[in-house]
């Protein structure tokens, strides 16, 4: 079997075929061009977002006043009994709604009562008293000189004028007596829930000391504890949002009004009368907390307020021209 010659451009040919073309490594690719573009647009949408939540934030924190430290408020009505004796009725619970006028607690009438009775006696025998004086006066009065003498005259003229003054006294007596037995019966003079309800029937009421506790249901307000720098852009009248603790519901309301005096250490007297002054200074000063006083729009049923509750409450202010005085 004869040999086929080969000649140079064939072998030249085969080679090419058996030839896989490489980029050359100095050269970049597309996708290498492709990748620090995407980092760099990565970046610059990172910090355009950041630039804008960060405007946001302090429009947020700055432009618009807020504090985490409020707390819900209210009256606190303390029933303390006019009059002293035995509870012998107690017709409210712990932590029950009470109307305006009813029936708090009922103390024992027997002594009061006998008191009145007495007491009217009393202003039926000064009348009797008074009128008969009145009389003897009345003659004496009549009388010529050679009769009785103007002495005497004066005399039961004065004695007249006394038994009226006791005639007053007694009904004086007999009204207060008549008031103490009404104050046995002890009403409630406001809308509210009875708190921390510690007396029960059988107990001595004494005149004076607190018995029962009603936190008013129509006084709830809200104290938002502000930065003082922040009381600049703070106005009465201004819209406020109201944030419970543990309540995804937001609460409305508008500021009410602002304190005007806190405690000051620095001003407190020593035991005598001189002011106590600290004599450390510290070169950070931080922000007094004013009290603002927020008063509450509406409540919605599904929230149940209690006194002491933690808010945090932010104020919208109110635009302002620049002359409008504050």
């Amino acid at each position: 079997m004869s040999e086929v010659e080969v000649t140079p451009r064939q072998e030249n040919i085969e080679a090419g075929r058996n030839i896989v073309w490489s980029p050359d490594p100095s050269t970049p690719t597309r996708s290498q061009w492709a990748r620090p573009i995407l980092a760099i647009s990565i970046t610059c949408a990172a910090v355009m977002l950041a630039a804008v939540l960060g405007r946001a934030m302090w429009n947020s924190y700055m432009g618009a006043p807020w504090t985490r430290d409020g707390t819900v408020r209210a009256y606190v009505v303390m029933m303390a009994p006019e009059v002293s004796g035995r509870i012998i009725a107690l017709p409210v619970a712990d932590n029950h709604f009470v109307h305006k006028d009813d029936p708090l607690m009922v103390i024992d009438p027997t002594n009061y009562a006998i008191a009145v009775r007495l007491d009217e006696a009393a202003v039926e025998q000064a009348r009797a008293k008074m009128e008969n004086a009145e009389r003897e006066s009345r003659r004496r009065n009549e009388l010529s000189n050679l009769s009785v003498s103007t002495e005497q005259q004066q005399i039961y003229a004065t004695q007249s004028v006394a038994a009226e003054a006791q005639y007053q006294e007694a009904l004086a007596n007999l009204d207060q007596a008549r008031i103490n037995l009404q104050r046995t019966v002890i009403r409630s003079p406001v809308n509210g829930w009875v708190t921390n309800l510690l007396a029960q029937r059988g107990d001595y009421a004494t005149e004076g000391q607190n018995v029962v506790s009603l936190v008013d249901a129509d006084s709830f307000w809200v104290d938002g504890y502000f930065e003082e720098t922040n009381l600049d852009t703070i106005q009465v009248g201004d819209p406020a949002e109201i944030k419970l603790m543990g309540h995804p519901q937001f609460l409305h309301g508008r500021v009410d009004s602002i304190a005007r005096a806190i405690n000051v250490a620095n001003a407190q007297p020593n035991g005598q009368g001189v002011a106590t002054v600290n004599p450390i200074f510290t070169w950070v000063r931080l922000a007094q907390r004013i009290p603002v006083r927020i008063r509450i729009d509406n409540v919605p049923e599904s929230i149940t307020l209690v006194a002491g509750m933690t808010t945090t409450v932010q104020i919208d202010p109110i635009a302002r021209s620049a002359d409008r005085p504050p």
